[in-house]
């Protein structure tokens, strides 16, 4: 069992104290640790884990709604969609070493269940639906945006969310009834240090063109060319 030292550890990473301690150890409590230890743990976090993907999304949208008055619900939704990625949040789970606090059957804790992504991510979400059926929608935003702040800057600077093929395609086929096609025009470089230059074109149009050390990611610099222009 978890030590009330091992809780308040917790909690200072968090920066929250629960006035419920039962519900911290529900969300850290992985369901082989009930299935081997029914009478320690009659609840896992699974239940907890669906409650906090939901507050996790509508932190996220509240944030960018009120901070990005310029994003569109289609940009809303894509940096969502990568916010609560498992990678994501591991990555966030990993930095308050959440996988130290976890409850797990022997099994998963013989197999590296504390740092597999998938337990992580799911455990964080369990702890944010803990917070907030603890302390309250309030209090439950500002942990979330505590621990990925620089998550949501670091995606808001670096586009990681757009797939902007995708989107050329889509505007391509809507304003024009046609697909954007790639050319390749250069390639540069020794072998392992190639560097691609594509255009891109619609309807024989060029609308675009980027260089990069993949064809993929010439393309995908092309087709952001692209939708600057189109999108004007």
């Amino acid at each position: 069992m978890m030590s009330k030292q091992d809780i308040a550890g917790l909690e200072n990473d968090l920066g929250y104290s629960f006035k419920n301690k039962e519900l911290l150890l529900e969300s850290l409590t992985h369901k082989s640790f009930h299935h081997e230890n029914p009478g320690k743990a009659p609840m896992y976090n699974e239940r907890l884990e669906f409650l906090g993907d939901s507050v996790l999304g509508l932190t996220v949208v509240e944030y960018l709604f009120r901070h990005k008055k310029d994003y569109s619900e289609s940009t809303m939704s894509k940096i969502k969609s990568y916010l609560v990625k498992e990678s994501v949040l591991s990555d966030v789970a990993e930095c308050i070493s959440l996988g130290t606090y976890l409850r797990l059957g022997k099994g998963e804790e013989d197999t590296g269940g504390r740092e597999k992504k998938s337990i992580l991510a799911d455990a964080l979400e369990a702890v944010f639906g803990a917070v907030y059926i603890d302390g309250g929608h309030e209090i439950a935003k500002k942990i979330i945006l505590g621990l990925l702040m620089d998550k949501i800057d670091g995606a808001i600077s670096s586009e990681q969310f757009f797939d902007f093929k995708t989107d050329l395609q889509e505007e391509s086929q809507i304003r024009f009834g046609v697909l954007p096609q790639y050319k390749t025009v250069k390639q540069e470089g020794e072998e392992h240090r190639k560097i691609f230059t594509v255009d891109v074109y619609i309807k024989g149009s060029k609308f675009g063109r980027g260089s990069g050390r993949s064809k993929k990611e010439a393309e995908t610099i092309a087709a952001k060319e692209a939708l600057s222009k189109i999108r004007v």
